[in-house]
């Protein structure tokens, strides 16, 4: 996997003096405008190319979804994840759906709920299909800030097409409120029936899944692809999610340690991190894959935390740097978190999101 740094429009180089500062300017002024238009034509072009190349690599392994759920018919988008016919798509167009029809194609096929999963906001379903096209999965981890993305879905009754964007951020609050994990939020205008889409980098990969839309449409969140794959490990192992806990309160500091200021706060007695050999004090500085700068990190990395696996957990103590492992365990509260659907603008919160509505498409 390699992070891309594409579109670079070529500036022409300064124009040679024909004589006198008004012939000078004569010159700049008739030529620049032609030069500028021709380059932004040409980057047009380029963009134009790029995204038909990410759609014409993709568009066999995305799916049309149509059901039907307590408000009706609805219609939604979605794409198989790998050559056994296994489909992520949003929670709220197969999370809760009954009669569900995947359409590959010209092809239509009953497909049947595998999980769903509404704290990450997304479902998994499956049809009776061998060899289907898929999408290979890349890495978030690699998108920035204004890195090129694409997206492929069934916008409205309307046929598959793409939408290109830029990653506008990555968010893991949203008007006061947490996310589980953090979302991508990108520039990519969405419209009803495209929830459960692939967001795409510009080599066709999956970076991830979009749940919501933002502002009427005009931007989307997407859950990481990471994100989407720990729910669905979890399920291939489990048979159902295991959100695993370490058992540890940790606290913002005003001095930062090692690049981090979040510090162990207390350790409650018999819990993995006690077992592990945390100690009140230290300043973590990654969890699993995740690094730990600021307290809200430490949400960030609580959600790639599989019960039973053991965990890499990296500290600054006493001037050191230390890694130890951790073996999470169930948390005590396990059927009330697993319960909960966040009430905010994103994933799980059927009454606000655009992209969950119901269609009038048969």
């Amino acid at each position: 996997m390699r992070c891309l740094s594409v579109f670079k429009p070529q500036f022409p180089s300064r124009p040679r003096r024909v004589g006198g500062v008004f012939c000078l300017f004569l010159a700049a002024a008739l030529w620049v405008p032609a030069s500028a238009q021709e380059s932004g034509n040409d980057l047009a072009a380029e963009i134009s190319r790029q995204v038909r190349r990410v759609f014409d690599k993709t568009a066999d392994a995305v799916v049309k979804i149509t059901a039907t759920d307590g408000h009706g018919k609805l219609s939604g988008s979605g794409f198989f994840i790998d050559p056994m016919g296994t489909i992520y798509t949003a929670y709220s167009v197969g999370g809760e759906a009954d009669e569900i029809i995947v359409q590959s194609g010209e092809k239509k096929y009953p497909a049947r709920r595998l999980m769903a999963d509404p704290r990450s906001g997304i479902a998994i379903l499956k049809i009776d299909r061998e060899g289907t096209p898929f999408i290979q999965a890349g890495h978030s981890d690699c998108l920035s800030v204004t890195s090129p993305v694409v997206s492929v879905g069934f916008p409205m009754d309307l046929p598959m097409a793409p939408t290109f964007g830029l990653v506008a951020g990555f968010d893991l609050k949203y008007l006061g409120r947490f996310f589980v994990t953090r979302h991508i939020r990108a520039n990519v205008q969405v419209q009803r029936g495209q929830g459960g889409a692939p967001l795409l980098n510009m080599d066709g990969e999956v970076v991830g899944i979009l749940v919501s839309s933002l502002d009427g449409g005009a931007g989307c969140f997407a859950l990481p692809i990471e994100a989407a794959e720990k729910v669905r490990d979890d399920f291939v192992r489990f048979g159902e999610i295991r959100q695993g806990w370490i058992g540890v309160t940790v606290e913002g500091t005003t001095v930062s340690e090692a690049g981090s200021s979040v510090r162990v706060a207390d350790l409650l007695p018999g819990t993995p991190a006690v077992l592990g050999g945390l100690h009140e004090g230290d300043v973590l500085l990654q969890i699993g894959r995740v690094p730990v700068r600021v307290p809200e990190d430490v949400l960030e990395a609580s959600f790639y935390l599989t019960t039973g696996t053991a965990t890499p957990v990296v500290v600054w103590r006493n001037g050191e740097r230390m890694t130890m492992e951790l073996s999470p365990q169930d948390h005590p509260d396990r059927a009330r978190i697993h319960a909960h659907i966040p009430d905010i603008p994103g994933p799980g919160s059927k009454n606000t999101l655009p992209l969950s509505l119901p269609s009038n498409l048969e």
